[in-house]
């Protein structure tokens, strides 16, 4: 039985060996440091698991029902609604342009798509740094406001105002320079599948280059792209943590406000009072919430239906 499934694993005269030589490694870490916890976070969610990762407490659907009466998680979703309602058409549009801008560069096109590339490369935590401390910094010192001192205006003090809310022109700025290289690129992989023969019979018909050409054959023959782009914008909102983490919180802790889903389930699960219990509750419920919306998503946008 056990040499019938090695021969199988293998293959045929060791064809398979060298795949599993070099594919094996990386398939032993994504086991043991993502699907493992994945698993054991599910089993602690059914469990009272105070300041334990082996609890022996069955508490069955408990920790899911506090997770969805807590004001404080359903506020952090609402959080999430605000910052993706802010963020994916920010970059979307941001990307797009960049693209269509790079696109139609007749010299130094590689330099250009690197340079807007390279800020994605840059720690989230290091750019949350830079804007809180050189960029948005609440006293003079600060770029923003020693900008608003030239003009005679009075200074802000950016991550703690909440009327009006400025933190948010903080959060979203630092994402939107770290991700709309990353998103260029993907439009200019798009732009560039698209056949010249398209313009050229355009233009044979009259179409005036610019808006016409963009709204008629540009923009439709990146349908597919665009429905990716947004698919990946609003999962990563569903992620964001590190800029609203280092941005946020300090000595005396996170405020209360602009508190997305994983800044509050960190708190509840390695905070004070350890609940990984009701912590991994609210992880797997964040994790259906992301499934579904991105099911829904891909449905609603014709995510893999053929092209007509």
């Amino acid at each position: 039985m056990r040499g019938t499934f090695v021969r199988r694993l293998l293959g045929p005269q060791n064809r398979h060996l060298w795949f599993w030589i070099f594919v094996g490694p990386f398939v032993l870490g994504l086991t043991l440091f993502t699907y493992v916890p994945l698993a054991w976070s599910v089993y602690l969610s059914f469990f009272d698991a105070h300041n334990t990762v082996s609890p022996t407490e069955f508490v069955g659907f408990d920790n899911y029902t506090a997770m969805l009466g807590d004001d404080a998680f359903t506020g952090s979703l609402v959080t999430f609604l605000v910052f993706t309602a802010f963020i994916v058409p920010a970059t979307y549009a941001l990307s797009l342009a960049l693209a269509l801008m790079v696109n139609r560069l007749r010299w130094a096109q590689a330099f250009f798509r690197s340079v807007f590339f390279l800020p994605v490369a840059c720690s989230y935590v290091v750019a949350a740094l830079i804007w809180k401390m050189s960029i948005f910094n609440g006293v003079r010192f600060g770029l923003a406001n020693t900008v608003l001192d030239w003009f005679g205006a009075d200074q802000i003090a950016w991550l703690s105002t909440t009327d009006p809310p400025w933190y948010w022109l903080v959060i979203v700025t630092v994402r939107l320079w770290l991700q709309a290289g990353f998103y260029m690129v993907l439009f200019l992989a798009g732009l560039q599948r698209i056949s010249p023969r398209l313009y050229e019979a355009a233009a044979a018909d009259g179409a005036r280059p610019g808006w016409q050409v963009f709204r008629h054959i540009t923009f439709p023959q990146l349908r597919a792209t665009s429905v990716a782009v947004v698919l990946l914008l609003v999962i990563n909102a569903f992620q964001a943590f590190d800029e609203f983490y280092n941005l946020l919180s300090d000595s005396r802790g996170y405020p209360p406000y602009a508190r997305p889903p994983l800044v509050y389930l960190y708190y509840t699960a390695l905070g004070q009072g350890q609940n990984l219990g009701l912590g991994s509750a609210g992880a797997v419920i964040l994790a259906l919430i992301i499934a579904v919306v991105t099911v829904v998503q891909a449905r609603w946008f014709g995510l893999g239906r053929k092209e007509d």
